[in-house]
């Protein structure tokens, strides 16, 4: 069997390390760094040919994360690799998934061209936003979900204390999975409205948390106003706690510091993104946000994917 080589960019070495742990090997020797003018140089410091690879790479802004990628892919592929796999824990532009007003690109299928035509064979990944995202591509794509993460966290509480609450209509599904998969829970949901792309109001809950710890499952905080918002509006309809787990931390803007001052009792989330310390906060840390990692799980199916096995009891969803 060809060799496994990991190779990994700049957004996210700490859960390459974690990844490299799990799987018993040592990252693979590559320069990605800047020239002066900011240009990306990309250089594989040792010979791929006939290797199975695997680039470890979130595609969270700034855009170098992406074309860094795409740039690590063209490099093994003209370096004649056997197979080359774009491990992206986080997705970046899932959300634009659709053409849903005139004079807008479609830009998630834009990325999927761009990763194709780059030169990958396989993409793994982690919570897609949308799932359709997979039908974009002409490759094998693994969306994994983060689901298990969460789970096996929770027992760690009397779950039957807590309601799970999605935070609006299009998450309610994966909610009640996960409802279920926790003993079936009681289900919430958050009617929300979003004037604008990074503007959230919380109109109603659907449901009663009275009395109960209230769980928000979503999988991407951007500027944190649905969790924020929505904790507020649970608190105030009498839930005790309100906890919210999250896989994508893109916390953008002022988003950590507002969680910190927010009615939520903690913030879990994944490593799919790196959090970066935060000056104005002791140890540069939040203290509400709490890092689960997902390394072993993909470091399980780059295993499998390696040895061709299968990897259809990782896709334990919803």
């Amino acid at each position: 069997m060809e060799k496994l080589k990991i190779f990994t960019g700049n957004s996210n070495i700490s859960l390459t390390e974690k990844i490299c742990q799990y799987l018993k090997t040592p990252i693979s020797c590559a320069t990605v760094d800047r020239f002066l003018d900011g240009e990306i140089e990309v250089k594989l410091g040792e010979s791929v040919r006939g290797n199975d690879i695997f680039i470890i790479q979130s595609t969270n802004p700034p855009s170098d994360n992406l074309f860094e990628l795409l740039l690590m892919i063209d490099a093994a592929s003209r370096a004649s690799a056997k197979r080359i796999t774009a491990v992206i824990p986080y997705f970046g532009y899932s959300r634009q998934d659709k053409k849903d007003e005139p004079r807008v690109p479609i830009s998630s299928k834009l990325i999927a061209n761009l990763l194709s035509k780059a030169g990958a064979n396989r993409v793994l990944t982690i919570d897609l936003h949308a799932a359709q995202v997979q039908g974009f591509f002409d490759i094998p794509v693994d969306n994994l979900y983060s689901t298990p993460i969460i789970i096996e966290h929770l027992k760690q509480f009397d779950l039957k204390e807590f309601v799970i609450v999605a935070p609006d209509v299009g998450g309610a599904k994966r909610a009640s999975g996960i409802a279920k998969r926790m003993g079936n829970l009681e289900l919430c949901i958050l009617n929300k409205q979003r004037p604008s792309p990074d503007k959230a109001y919380i109109t109603n809950v659907v449901g009663n948390v009275e009395g109960k710890n209230a769980l928000i499952l979503d999988d991407i905080i951007s500027t944190g106003t649905t969790i924020i918002n929505g904790a507020t509006a649970l608190k105030q309809r009498g839930a005790k706690k309100v906890y919210c787990f999250c896989t994508h931390p893109v916390l953008a803007g002022e988003a950590i510091s507002k969680i910190e001052n927010s009615e939520l009792e903690a913030l879990f989330v994944t490593d799919t993104i790196s959090i970066k310390k935060q000056p104005n906060l002791p140890d540069g840390k939040a203290s509400k946000i709490k890092v689960l990692s997902i390394s072993n799980l993909l470091g399980e199916a780059i295993t499998r994917i390696h040895s061709e096995d299968s990897v259809s009891s990782l896709f334990i969803d919803y």
